[in-house]
């Protein structure tokens, strides 16, 4: 069971950048993946998830209109699309699964009992 984050990198304000969360050895569509962040001296919070067997997707506040969170089920892999890139993004940002599916409240990083590695995102003013 493995999930892989990558993707991140040192962009500017304003921009965009895509990260793709690439899993491995579990059934793909029976779990919700999430996407959380963390900052320096901040904890963990969620950023946005998806349940693609049901159609379910949510977003954090901060991300709402920025942030779109999409899977591709023949590659077992989910992205997030990120654009509009404020300094206030900047976090290491990690992929997570759970299962059963999600159909709600999904930014909890404790529901959550498989974690990649993290991937880091730097945005510059």
């Amino acid at each position: 069971v493995q999930l892989q984050a990558s993707g991140g990198g040192l962009v500017q304000a304003g921009d965009s950048l895509t990260l793709s969360c690439a899993t491995s050895g579990f059934t793909f569509d029976l779990y919700t993946i999430g996407w959380f962040r963390q900052a320096p001296g901040k904890e963990r919070e969620g950023v946005s998830c998806i349940s693609s067997r049901i159609g379910y997707t949510d977003y954090a506040d901060s991300v709402k209109g920025r942030f779109t969170i999409t899977s591709d089920n023949a590659k077992n892999t989910v992205y997030l699309q990120m654009n509009s890139l404020r300094t206030e993004d900047t976090a290491i940002y990690y992929c997570a699964a759970v299962s059963p599916v999600l159909f709600r409240s999904c930014h909890t990083p404790t529901l959550y009992d498989i974690w990649g590695q993290g991937t880091l995102v730097t945005v510059s003013s």
